[in-house]
């Protein structure tokens, strides 16, 4: 048994542990019988049965697929993903018990692969009337923005394309204490979030360096119809920072949000002309504007504006392609391992630009076809001007199965951040079926 596994176990017998604890304190109890506590199943679970076929066109002319594929770039990929997950609660007394696993397999020209995670599986006690303790393994959502959330500090990143799938957490421990205000010019609720995030070479290798105990926290106000987070990190695994967030229905049908992230620290490595490199650290600020508009015939609009403080500009991106290829030919073996050197540690992660624009449209049951949604999300990149554009079609109308449709272009001009993307477009047919 291998070190992660030694920790899964560990944090597995813990959480039966933990949602034990109300178990051995009632059992000095005497019996009490509540009508309720029969009605009420105390085990909720669900899931879905997922197969998706992907079609993907290789960007012959990019140079993202000349630094990946050097021995030749493939003219098509097809894949067969099938997948699994599984998430549920079992609740007893003040204790809730809750878990999220995924199973995930992948067939394309280069073979097979899978893999299967524990997302979440932790425990959660309501100590006293108006605080919680969670122990264990969870996701974290925070921030109010739909694609990004530069105030998400504890958050892992999501797809703008499918923000809603469901992420892997980390092992914490969370301290939640929610007050009530009934006297006017006061906020009408808060809430207070302490996060205890270790680090080690078996636990949380993933989140940031070294060995040891990070703290995070959230103070949630409502005031006056308006949400508002202020956040913070600090530890020894991630430098400090610190953010504040908000939403706020302007209407019934209007609502506009926003968040703001200061880091006190960033590391950026650059690529210069003659081909070194250099290491830079910077303080840092992101941010993120949008609204959400519903019409009367039920159109969804999001619209969001992200500056990404740590980005790399539109010279440096540039740069960075001109040196995967030199006269139109692909560069050496030992240039090309530097640049996917460079290429995992920033510049080509997802987003690694400056500023950004995201739309995403969807139009509920048009013309009357009952459960039938249209939709279009838009991602482009103000500085270079390219964009990928994802049409789909989504229809819900047979008992617990959902099937959609996507193809998503990519357009840009050469050294753009998407006209160099591997993929040069994509056809996606997704079935799910619910349980």
């Amino acid at each position: 048994m291998n070190s992660d596994r030694k920790w899964l176990v560990f944090l597995l017998v813990a959480g039966v542990l933990f949602s034990l604890i109300p178990f051995i304190s009632e059992a000095s109890d005497d019996f009490t019988f509540e009508l309720d506590e029969i009605e009420k199943s105390p085990l909720e679970w669900g899931g879905y049965v997922e197969i998706k076929l992907e079609h993907l066109d290789i960007n012959q002319d990019g140079n993202q697929a000349n630094l990946n594929y050097p021995k030749g770039v493939p003219a098509t990929i097809d894949r067969f993903r099938p997948s699994l997950q599984v998430d549920g609660s079992y609740t007893a007394g003040i204790a809730c018990f809750n878990w999220l696993f995924k199973l995930a397999g992948q067939q394309d020209n280069t073979g097979w692969t899978d893999s299967g995670d524990i997302y979440e599986v932790y425990s959660r006690v309501k100590i006293f009337e108006n605080s919680m303790v969670d122990l264990g393994k969870k996701a974290f959502g925070w921030g109010k923005g739909y694609a990004w959330n530069p105030v998400g500090f504890v958050n892992r990143s999501k797809d703008p394309n499918d923000p809603q799938e469901s992420l892997e957490g980390y092992v914490t421990g969370e301290l939640e204490l929610i007050k009530s205000f009934s006297e006017s010019n006061s906020p009408g609720n808060m809430a207070l979030t302490t996060l205890l995030i270790p680090v080690s070479d078996a636990i949380n290798d993933e989140f940031g360096e070294g060995n040891g105990v990070n703290l995070a926290g959230k103070l949630y106000l409502l005031y006056q119809n308006t949400d508002i987070d202020f956040l913070f990190f600090i530890g020894g695994s991630r430098s400090s920072r610190f953010g504040v967030d908000f939403s706020r229905n302007i209407t019934s049908n209007f609502e506009i949000h926003g968040e703001a992230a200061y880091i006190t620290s960033k590391d950026r490595v650059l690529l210069l002309e003659n081909g070194s490199t250099r290491h830079e650290e910077n303080s840092v600020w992101s941010g993120l504007f949008g609204l959400r508009y519903l019409t009367a015939n039920d159109l969804t609009s999001i619209i969001e504006y992200y500056h990404n403080g740590n980005g790399y500009t539109e010279e440096e991106r540039v740069l960075f392609y001109r040196q995967i290829t030199e006269g139109g030919v692909v560069v050496d073996e030992q240039t090309l391992r530097q640049l996917r050197e460079l290429s995992l540690y920033g510049y080509s992660r997802p987003y690694a630009g400056r500023n950004y624009l995201y739309a995403k449209f969807t139009q509920k049951e048009p013309f009357d076809i009952l459960y039938f949604t249209p939709g279009l999300t838009t991602i482009v990149n103000l500085d270079d001007q390219s964009a990928s554009f994802t049409p789909e079609l989504t229809y819900a109308g047979f008992t617990n199965f959902e099937i959609r449709l996507r193809f998503s272009l990519l357009t840009g001009s050469s050294l753009s951040e998407y006209g160099e993307k591997q993929i040069g477009n994509r056809i996606e047919l997704r079935l799910r079926w619910f349980f």
